[in-house]
């Protein structure tokens, strides 16, 4: 008789569970606006730099980006020194200050969009375009090295990991690891005396401000 009333116990509670079920479905992922821009904060190994950028969602998972960049790219020989007497920072053998502006065009690709909910939207990325490098002579001041700026060319791209963070559907923050790699045209660029480089990467962290829409 009590095996007869527990089996009727645990029928009953399954056929309520079921009907409990179906009256409250699983939710789906979160849906954002399929429009967003905004600005990079970027920290690399040649030093900090600002972006802009536009990524357009064609689905759930996938994006499309186009973003601009400025930043320092440095020789990883360069050692810098502190001069007690003067107060400041120097380069030995330095010629150039070189300034990295890559324009890429990429693909975004949300992962684990099942498993996580939407105030945290990681994905995987690529992008590939045209790169220009302004390069100013060192030994001049910052801005006055503008004077005899020189205008090189190449192709590059990147690959990178990042997440968006947060559940609003207006402002859009998140932070992402890059590697870029660059392949300049002609005989590359000087940045140590007689010391040239023509291809070459580094990796940056950026920090992502913008707005959806």
């Amino acid at each position: 008789m009590k095996i007869k009333l527990i089996l009727l116990l645990l029928l009953s509670t399954q056929i309520y569970s079921q009907k409990i079920g179906k009256l409250a479905p699983e939710n789906g992922p979160e849906i954002f606006p399929p429009n967003s821009w905004g600005a990079d904060i970027m920290f690399g190994e040649g030093g900090f730099g600002l972006g802009i950028f536009y990524k357009k969602d064609f689905n759930i998972n996938l994006s499309g980006t186009l973003d601009f960049s400025i930043s320092e790219t440095k020789d990883e020989r360069e050692i810098d020194y502190y001069d007690p007497y003067w107060g400041t920072t120097f380069t030995p053998y330095k010629v150039n200050r070189a300034f990295l502006m890559p324009l890429n065009a990429g693909l975004q690709y949300r992962i684990f969009t099942e498993s996580l909910t939407g105030n945290l939207r990681p994905y995987i990325s690529a992008g590939v375009g045209p790169t220009f490098i302004v390069t100013t002579p060192y030994e001049e001041e910052f801005f006055t090295a503008f004077k005899w700026a020189k205008m090189h060319y190449g192709v590059g791209g990147y690959i990178g990991l990042g997440g968006y963070f947060g559940d609003s559907k207006k402002n859009l923050v998140g932070i992402n690891v890059r590697y870029y790699y660059t392949s300049l045209f002609g005989n590359g660029i000087e940045n140590l005396i007689y010391q040239y480089r023509k291809s070459f990467g580094q990796f940056y962290i950026s920090l992502s401000i913008g707005t959806m829409f």
